[in-house]
């Protein structure tokens, strides 16, 4: 009797599913930080086989027994992964695979830019391409379709602009879409026309650009598999470990799911819809379950008011500085956003609103205003940019709990084509980040990646400096709105989780939290701003597993890949 118990226990332990793995990760100089801006500090972290952290070690804390895995952190400095709260992923991926022209500084430069890229590729029947930007090129105009057609006049050329509101044709691409003098000024948006005529001049700003899009060829599914491995990369390198993706098409939806499936979604994924129809077919009745042990979810539908400063397309409450007789395009009107937003509210669905001019700052506060008294609940409305407000309207911010999601990469890039959209008299509510804190708004940091590359230590020294990497101008740009260090990293992490309704799976690191994590070169919170460019991220982990790191670690560059 004895020998057969023997047996059955023997039997028992062979057929018992294997204990599960615990990996202690010490000797490290680890910071989290709460939406309060509190720091703790620890030596070492307790991961657990599910990539959850099940205990902090401080410095006086024996090491735990029973560890199945080690990993010396050799004293360097762990914070957790970085979170980037507004950004396009697929947009950030098919950049890779186009004409990048963010990094020219004039117009011959992305010309012959265009040209090279051309003769690389004969058979391609479109050229596409992003990055553009007359203002660095000190142009003071947009571009022609006569100077595209100049370097390529046999095939359509288009090109957006590096805020994404406006797109640059050659004849031929106008010639497929129809656009011709007589072609009208869709609603919300802008042909721009040669002077003294109605011809169309070769730019088409925000609405205008579908005119274009409509007719390119759309991506294969295979280029779109690679598009999201390319972002990935990116990403991982430069620490992001979680996005929120803003406008996500059924399309991007569907690569994510085919990334999840085959365990190729590395990275976090928020999304947002692109539009009511896409938020249905995904979403259906409610937002989406977390899937892929808390990798992807629709939170909700991204709905755009205005344009950008850039292309004049932002809507703002006085005309603009360098162009009186504009005040901006508006993308939807009062009625239509609000019934958008009643539509996504009314099953659960969060609304990320997108508004840069003051006027749709106002206008989105409204329709916030009146809805929370129809939608109550922990409701965490968005809007995102939010980066020319009244100044007047700004502790509105923080009447109804709404996220201030916004990109410091932006206002150095853009501090002077503010100035002059806008003159010296309207600056007090751009780019407004402590003004915003001390209203009581949650804030969360992107980088609206292509728009600007996803560098989140290049976005935490801008808002701590309002500096830009030559650190000009001395002092920084509107100084009274920096912030701290500590601000800065929170809406880089558990602010950005917050806003995406994720600060109980990751942004922290703490008990109960995913293993998300960096290894870095210094402590982001003792770096001085030109030191906090620098930072180099070293290792990427992302639930407890290092995704990036070792012999592939290097210094980000400044294009983001």
């Amino acid at each position: 009797m004895k020998r057969a118990l023997l047996l059955a226990a023997a039997l028992l332990a062979a057929t018992a599913p294997p204990a599960l793995a615990d990996t202690l990760v010490d000797n490290i100089n680890g910071i989290s930080i709460d939406r309060e801006g509190q720091v703790t500090r620890f030596r070492g972290m307790v991961i657990d086989d599910a990539g959850r952290i099940t205990r902090l070690l401080q410095r006086r804390d024996k090491a735990p027994e029973g560890i199945d895995y080690h990993q010396d952190g050799r004293g360097r400095t762990v914070i957790p992964g970085l979170i980037d709260g507004h950004l396009h992923l697929m947009g950030l991926g098919l950049a890779q695979l186009t004409l990048d022209l963010s990094d020219t500084d004039s117009l011959q430069e992305a010309l012959d830019k265009l040209a090279a890229y051309a003769a690389a590729k004969p058979d391609q029947p479109w050229l596409i391409g992003r990055g553009w930007n007359q203002e660095r090129w000190g142009l003071g105009r947009f571009p022609t379709a006569a100077e595209l057609d100049a370097v390529v006049g046999d095939r359509p050329v288009w090109l957006a602009r590096a805020d994404g509101h406006a797109g640059w044709a050659n004849s031929v691409a106008l010639a497929a879409a129809g656009v011709t003098a007589e072609t009208a000024d869709p609603t919300g948006g802008r042909i721009e026309r040669v002077a003294g005529s109605k011809a169309p001049a070769g730019v088409l700003v925000d609405a205008a650009t579908a005119l274009v899009d409509a007719q390119v060829p759309p991506p294969r599914a295979s280029d779109r598999d690679l598009a999201l491995y390319e972002a990935q990369r990116v990403l991982l390198r430069n620490g992001v470990t979680a996005v929120a993706d803003m406008g996500t098409s059924v399309e991007d939806w569907m690569t994510y799911r085919r990334a999840g499936d085959a365990g190729r979604l590395d990275i976090r994924v928020m999304a947002y819809a692109a539009n009511v129809d896409a938020l249905l077919l995904i979403g259906g009745p409610a937002p989406t379950l977390w899937l892929y042990d808390d990798r992807l979810r629709l939170n909700g539908i991204k709905l755009f008011l205005d344009g950008a400063l850039g292309s004049r397309g932002a809507l703002l409450n006085a005309p603009y500085a360098d162009d009186p007789d504009n005040r901006g395009l508006p993308l939807l009107d009062g009625t239509q956003l609000r019934n958008l937003m009643s539509r996504a509210a009314m099953d659960e669905f969060q609304v990320a609103i997108h508004a840069i001019g003051d006027r749709a700052n106002r206008e989105a506060l409204d329709a916030i205003a009146e809805l929370s008294d129809d939608y109550d609940g922990d409701r965490r409305w968005r809007i995102e940019h939010a980066q020319v407000v009244d100044p007047a309207d700004i502790t509105r911010f923080g009447q109804h709990g709404t996220i201030a999601s916004m990109q410091p990469q932006h206002q150095p890039s853009d501090r002077q084509m503010t100035e002059a959209r806008l003159g010296p008299d309207r600056l007090a509510g751009a780019y407004a980040w402590r003004s915003m804190l001390a209203a009581g708004a949650p804030l969360a940091f992107g980088s609206d990646a292509p728009v600007e590359p996803p560098l989140p230590f290049t976005g935490m020294a801008a808002a701590i400096s309002r500096t830009g990497a030559d650190g000009q101008p001395f002092g920084g740009w509107q100084p009274q709105e920096a912030i701290s260090r500590e601000q800065a990293l929170a809406a880089y992490t558990v602010g950005a989780a917050y806003a995406g309704f994720a600060d109980r799976r990751f942004g922290q690191l703490a008990e109960g939290q995913r293993a998300d994590f960096l290894v870095i070169d210094r402590d982001p919170l003792m770096a001085s701003p030109e030191e906090m460019r620098e930072i180099r991220v070293l290792e990427t982990w992302i639930n407890g597993r290092k995704v990036f790191g070792g012999e592939e670690a290097r210094a980000p560059d400044a294009a983001g890949r």
